[in-house]
């Protein structure tokens, strides 16, 4: 973005507009879309983690061989985490309701094969349509709140429930994986989207605005979907099979190289060829965005696999079943909601940077403590103390990034932006996890062994969550600081787009963004 368009940003941005075909934010249709964008995320961050305790039922039920069974937990994530910019991107051409119809049908479709599949190649085709699927609706989300609700007190609210749901959805899945395979059976854990995302398809087609689609007369960059999906998915594989394989193994190494080149390729398609680019590179010129990403990328590496791990420990070292394992995660669970909850309070009075330092910190404090297990260490120590810490400061961690990222680009670039801070979170959690099983990897499955193993991990995240804070305070300081919402004349809620900020760094901005 240049000064001139830097500029003509913050006087839009300043001038106090209402957009008409908003619905009131306390309103029964504001809330029905926030609902159902909350319904969404709830599901495609749920089935992210969902399978994790249900594998072993899921092996003895299809018979495959042992060592297979984590291409159902990759199928999904990395199709997901592949496909969110162009869905983002999606959103923006087409309409944020028809590609969230879409995602929907996509998402419940898959989802009612997966649960009906006589075998795995089924089964993983199905999860890997459910990412698909996933890739499109997440963006939808986000851009649909981010244009409904006005920048301020209203859309951080809507944002931090936005995020807590969302949080929640992948605190959920451990406990609703083994709630649902212990009682019922594992096809469960993916027919029950099928319900929901059919009553969610009424109900979008009933309260979301059809919005108009943009200039059709741009293509979809798909050179650069391709290149940017294929990228990804190279490079997630490739840290994936250092698990088994090891770092100097011929496939691994390829496969990192080959994702390393199709990323290079994408950033020169983006920069040079692509008419429509699927991420405008000019994106990256605001600093919120750009440093944003880093910090969702470190955040999503160190957060993510904590569930993965976790579950390990509860199960392999403490001997507890899945439902135990899952019941045990509601404390955390409820202090990620909470804490959430609490950001855009805090918020108030302290800005998004703040916050995100604050939360990297007390989560950085809970994975070195959680460190120190071992063996015979009950779960109140081992599990419970540490783990309420470290979602504590999760929970203060996520929404004020969410609110950092989408709050400096045009609402042209909302989808875009989203779709960008989406893929950063699970491409980070992906290959955080690939990078710490090999960390975490002994060699044995003693329990003083994997106790080992588990600690090491949990020191690495708190090492990489206090860099996180450190990188934090390069970001912008005043984004998302408010003490409520101006009023116009008439009495409706307005934009205040944080005028005081904006008039003292409008000179500067054009360095910035």
């Amino acid at each position: 973005m240049g000064p001139r368009e830097a500029a003509d940003a913050a006087t839009r941005a300043a001038t106090v507009t209402v957009d008409e075909r908003r619905p009131a934010a306390g309103g029964v249709a504001a809330q029905a879309v926030l609902a159902l964008a909350c319904a969404a995320q709830f599901m495609v961050v749920l089935d992210v983690s969902v399978v994790n305790v249900a594998l072993p039922s899921i092996q003895a039920s299809l018979g495959f061989d042992q060592g297979s069974e984590h291409w159902i937990v990759n199928g999904y994530a990395l199709v997901f985490a592949g496909f969110l910019l162009l869905g983002g991107r999606l959103a923006d051409l087409y309409g944020r309701k028809r590609i969230f119809l879409v995602g929907l049908a996509l998402f419940a479709g898959s989802s009612l094969v997966g649960g009906l599949a006589g075998n795995l190649g089924t089964l993983v085709a199905a999860r890997a349509t459910q990412g698909l699927g996933a890739a499109v609706l997440a963006p939808a989300t986000l851009t649909i709140l981010t244009t409904t609700f006005r920048e301020g007190a209203q859309r951080t609210r809507a944002l931090a429930t936005w995020t807590a749901v969302g949080a929640a959805g992948g605190a959920a899945g451990n406990l609703i994986g083994g709630v649902l395979t212990q009682f019922l059976s594992w096809r469960w854990i993916l027919l029950i989207n099928v319900p929901i995302g059919a009553l969610a398809i009424v109900l979008a087609a009933r309260y979301l605005v059809r919005d108009h689609r943009r200039d059709l007369g741009q293509r979809l960059d798909f050179p650069g979907a391709v290149l940017v999906t294929a990228g990804l998915a190279s490079l997630s594989y490739g840290i994936t099979q250092t698990q088994t394989r090891g770092w100097s193994d011929v496939v691994a190494v390829s496969a990192l190289g080959a994702g390393t080149v199709a990323l290079a390729g994408f950033v020169v398609v983006e920069g040079r060829f692509a008419r429509a680019p699927l991420i405008p590179l000019r994106l990256f010129r605001v600093r919120s965005v750009s440093t944003g990403n880093v910090v969702m990328l470190l955040g999503g590496a160190c957060l993510m696999p904590m569930w993965y791990f976790l579950s390990l420990f509860m199960q392999n070292v403490l001997h507890y079943g899945p439902w135990e394992t899952g019941v045990g995660f509601l404390p955390h669970t409820l202090v990620i909601i909470v804490g959430s909850r609490l950001a855009p309070r805090v918020m108030e009075y302290v800005d998004a940077r703040t916050l995100i330092v604050m939360g990297a910190a007390f989560a950085a404090v809970g994975f070195l403590w959680q460190g120190h297990i071992s063996p015979d260490i009950d779960y109140l120590s081992g599990v419970l103390w540490p783990g309420l810490v470290i979602s504590a400061g999760g929970g203060l961690l996520i929404a004020p990034i969410t609110t950092m990222v989408t709050s400096k680009v045009r609402e042209s670039d909302a989808g875009a932006a989203s779709g960008l801070m989406n893929t950063t979170k699970q491409v980070g959690g992906v290959l955080g996890l690939a990078v710490l099983v090999t960390v975490a990897e002994v060699g044995t499955t003693t329990p003083e062994a994997l106790t080992v193993g588990y600690g090491r991990a949990f020191l690495a995240i708190a090492g990489i969550l206090g860099f996180v804070a450190v990188v934090a305070l390069t970001l912008p300081s005043g984004v998302g600081r408010h003490r409520g919402p101006a009023r116009g004349n008439s009495g409706r809620t307005v934009r205040r787009a944080h005028m005081p900020e904006e008039s003292r760094h409008r000179a500067g901005r054009s360095r910035d963004d």
